[in-house]
């Protein structure tokens, strides 16, 4: 089920798409309508049906009120004030009785905001409220009663007062005193608190548009629907230019990769934590249009904008009683955590940021143009998250090769109990997900040891770059065990993945593998009612190939099943392969696209058929060549 009341297409002004800002603007308010039925009878919480997250059932229904708070906060805002449906009326009123008294058990009143490790979810709902009332100033917050307004600053400063996760969390306080601060309520507090937050987002801070979400290396999208967001809003708000030198370039290098990200379908990457809040993954798309750090045209922006928008609205994310569901197309167990809720996927509502570019703004009056992966075949190396982006214009396709984004915890030691399938695989798409915990795990290379498979938890990059047409990326990690001895002394394996067409050479060295070991390598996990093609092809090392099936399925495809490689490993040995994923209907074999392989155990050379270049990657040092096809 969409939206009912969209407004009819226009493909003139949106060739791609069909949408316009009407269409955005009916998307806010299906979304809020249907919402709005399950809120309490004073408005203070909506308490959408579904399985309660681990915070509980109250702090859902926070969560209710302040994620749909801000979609309609950017739908009134984006209007100049004009709300037909009356939407501020009715958080308002839900303002005034959640604060009244917080904490207490009672159909109204909203937890109290503690530190993050006591259900602390309460936090980040504080920062949507904080920023609702922001953009909302002239409507909502200027014609509360005084009471009201203390009450509610009181609330919010419990998020000024408590520990946030050590995190994109600490954006959180950083938007609430950036909201008192705006109403003239700051003080020493609220300095303290947005003083504190930016010194720790320089720190994460690692080039190229990439934040670290923390000390560790997680790169995913709370880069554009947190880390980017919040800051770059704040100082186009505030009209402080001092933070937007700082803040605005950022957004726009990262718009330069992550533009890239989307594929010919609308579909973000599938790769990291929290995938059930949608479409919000392209708030920095809007973001970089509203505040005009963007290297993106307006009509390439709209495109992206709108073809996620749409993919996930054709494809049954809204159910048939008009809420979002806990997944990705429809529900989807395997692909949220324990923190999400159901009003969790109204996160989404960040999107909506987009509205704040008025009617006139090209934004909305210039025509959709192509999206950065329907212009031509295209491979980008970003060295400082350690990630190759790799499309194919004929089939939309896009692929993330992770060579430095993990979710290990800098302070705790490795465990396979930490494996996260969302950030522990070589390889990401627009098109398929990581197979779910407990089923064979797809894009992965691991040594069993005992009939033990390995994990992969903390990545260590070890370089990245690309030419005109082709690029790689390689990075190292240690094998931990999921039962048994957590390690083997002295085993590591470096990995190195190079994207030339529609082609993934990928290659790994094996060090100090135990007598007996075996060695594993699968590929890119697909369904069959999917029109996409997956294969893996030894070069070398490998002696056995199979197909293994996942029963659980992705977020795509009920079911799944992946190519596989294997051999023995005792040493130091190397294993290369090719792989695809591609949704042409008649791909040539992969057996095809080499002509010749010479390779030992520090180093591959591979020459390709189609133009008689050859890549030569060597492990000592690391180095990794694409020499052209000599002239006659």
């Amino acid at each position: 089920m969409s939206i009912p009341g969209l407004p009819e297409e226009n493909r003139e002004l949106s060739p791609h798409t069909g949408y316009t800002r009407e269409h955005w603007e009916a998307a806010a308010d299906g979304l809020l309508g249907a919402a709005w039925q399950w809120a309490t009878p004073h408005g203070a919480l909506l308490d959408l049906p579904g399985r309660p997250s681990a915070s509980g059932v109250r702090s859902d229904g926070l969560e209710g009120y302040a994620r749909t708070f801000l979609a309609a906060a950017f739908r009134v805002a984006g209007a100049e004030g004009k709300d037909s449906h009356g939407w501020l009326d009715r958080y308002a009123r839900g303002l005034a009785a959640g604060t009244r008294t917080p904490g207490r058990d009672d159909t109204e009143s909203w937890p109290v905001i503690l530190d993050h490790h006591v259900q602390g979810q309460p936090m980040v709902e504080s920062a949507s409220v904080a920023l609702g009332l922001r953009l909302t100033r002239p409507w909502l917050w200027d014609r509360l009663d005084g009471d009201v307004q203390d009450r509610a600053e009181e609330w919010l400063r419990g998020a000024l007062r408590h520990v946030p996760a050590p995190n994109n969390w600490y954006l959180f306080p950083y938007t609430v005193a950036g909201f008192l601060e705006s109403v003239g309520r700051g003080d020493a507090e609220t300095a303290r608190v947005r003083e504190r937050a930016l010194e720790l987002l320089a720190s994460w801070y690692r080039g190229q548009g990439w934040y670290a979400d923390g000390d560790g290396r997680a790169f995913d999208h709370y880069n554009g629907w947190a880390l980017h967001l919040y800051p770059t809003l704040d100082a186009q708000l505030a009209d402080d230019k001092r933070q937007s030198e700082v803040h605005g370039p950022r957004l726009r290098e990262h718009l330069e990769s992550f533009g890239l990200l989307f594929g010919g379908d609308g579909a973000p990457i599938h790769f990291g934590r929290s995938l059930t809040y949608r479409f919000a993954a392209a708030a920095s798309v809007a973001l970089g249009a509203v505040t005009g750090h963007t290297p993106l045209t307006p009509g390439t922006s709209r495109r992206l904008l709108s073809g996620s928008l749409r993919y996930f609205l054709d494809r049954g994310s809204v159910g048939g009683d008009g809420l979002l569901s806990l997944g990705w197309h429809g529900p989807h167990e395997a692909s949220l955590q324990n923190y999400s809720g159901p009003a969790s996927p109204y996160w989404a509502s960040k999107a909506f940021v987009c509205l704040l570019a008025p009617a006139g703004h090209p934004l909305w009056t210039s025509t959709e143009e192509p999206a950065p992966s329907e212009t031509r075949d295209r491979v980008l190396a970003l060295p400082a998250p350690g990630l190759l982006v790799h499309s194919t214009r004929a089939d939309g396709v896009v692929r993330l090769h992770n060579h430095g984004s993990d979710h290990a915890r800098p302070h705790e030691a490795q465990s396979a109990t930490h494996e996260d399938p969302l950030y522990a695989r070589h390889a990401y798409s627009t098109r398929t997900g990581p197979t779910a915990r407990g089923n064979t795990p797809d894009n992965h290379i691991a040594v069993e040891v005992a009939g033990v498979r390995s994990a992969r938890c903390r990545i260590e990059p070890l370089g990245a770059d690309n030419g005109e047409d082709w690029g790689w990326a390689a990075s190292r990690h240690t094998p931990v065990f999921v039962s048994g001895p957590p390690m083997v002394p002295g085993l590591s394996v470096e990995s190195v993945t190079v994207a030339k067409g529609c082609y993934e050479l990928r290659v790994q060295r094996v060090i100090g593998a135990p007598r007996g070991a075996r060695v594993t390598h699968t590929g890119w996990a697909t369904g069959p009612e999917e029109n996409l093609h997956s294969a893996v092809h030894p070069l070398h090392g490998w002696t056995a190939q199979d197909e293994q099936r996942a029963p659980q399925g992705t977020a795509f495809t009920r079911w799944a099943r992946m190519p596989r490689l294997t051999a023995d490993t005792e040493g130091t040995s190397l294993y290369a392969a090719l792989a695809l994923l591609t949704g042409e209907a008649e791909p040539a074999p992969l057996a095809e696209a080499v002509t010749g392989v010479d390779a030992t155990t520090d180093g591959i050379e591979v020459r390709w058929a189609d133009d008689g270049a050859t890549t030569r990657i060597s492990f000592e040092p690391l180095a990794v060549e694409h020499l052209e096809a000599p002239v006659d």
